[in-house]
């Protein structure tokens, strides 16, 4: 059956690049959300599910779900772009929507300014290259305002913690440690490539941060075990205020300006 899909992809032309795509797959929340920001919403055809969706792609048809990309729905989408983040999707399946050479964008910036750059890259391949531009400019503006309110001398040590059982952080490459530097901060696990490792409490209270932020209190609340450690004795125990932190979109400026407010209060 993939075999006939390739040879009709083929035979239309798709595996040509095209002006500006109109039929547009996206394989991750946040790409969804920068195609709605960019004023796209109507030249989405499907979306890989992860998470409640914008009210503006309730209806659309789904490709699946993390990691459990269905091939056959997304081909016969015949979308002319797919827009995909590299962790939505297996290696092998990967490989094989390469192989169709349907269009694919590739998205997974590690920095606030290269998603900045990528409102543009995105709005240029849909044909919304001005307003591309535009979010680009606004983005890159409100972090350097960011940057100026919130800049300390020494940054402050931060324990973003995602998950408790077992506990899990993020690694310095991932965003959501860049959003912590322009805040004035730092993640203490910066120095670790992996995008989420598992950590001890050990390793926590060797590292000693002056921040732990969680995703609920209820997370929270076990570090009052720990009253060596410098966040709790200073009772900096947080709950993140924003989740868009964690989906890389034009959100995510504001996600970023409510986590700078947060630390700004720390002592």
């Amino acid at each position: 059956m993939l075999r006939l899909w390739l040879t009709l992809l083929l035979a239309v032309g798709l595996s040509a690049p095209a002006l500006a795509a109109q039929r547009i797959v996206s394989l991750a929340p946040s790409l969804t959300e920068i195609v709605i920001e960019l004023g796209a919403r109507q030249q989405l055809v499907g979306v890989l599910d992860g998470g409640p969706r914008p009210a503006a792609v309730a209806q659309l048809p789904s490709v699946g779900r993390y990691g459990q990309l269905e091939l056959e729905t997304l081909l016969a989408l015949q979308p002319d772009l797919i827009l995909l983040w590299p962790g939505s999707v297996s290696q092998a399946q990967r490989e094989q929507l390469r192989a169709f050479g349907i269009p694919m964008l590739v998205a997974e910036p590690h920095t606030l300014d290269s998603l900045a750059d990528q409102f543009a890259e995105i709005g240029q391949r849909i044909g919304r290259g001005q307003q591309g531009r535009r979010l680009q400019q606004q983005f890159r503006q409100g972090l350097a305002d960011l940057r100026k309110r919130y800049h300390r001398q020494r940054p402050l040590s931060v324990f973003y913690q995602v998950w408790d059982k077992p506990l899990y952080t993020l690694g310095g490459q991932q965003i959501v440690s860049d959003a912590l530097r322009v805040c004035g901060a730092e993640n203490v696990f910066a120095d670790i490539r992996l995008p989420a490792p598992q950590v001890s409490v050990e390793a926590v209270l060797q590292r000693n941060p002056e921040v732990i932020l969680a995703g609920s209190g209820a997370q929270l609340e076990p570090w009052q075990r720990w009253p060596d450690i410098t966040a709790v004795k200073r009772k900096q125990l947080w709950q993140v205020p924003d989740k868009g932190l964690e989906r890389p979109s034009f959100q995510m400026l504001h996600a970023t300006a409510q986590l700078c407010q947060v630390l700004a209060k720390a002592q």
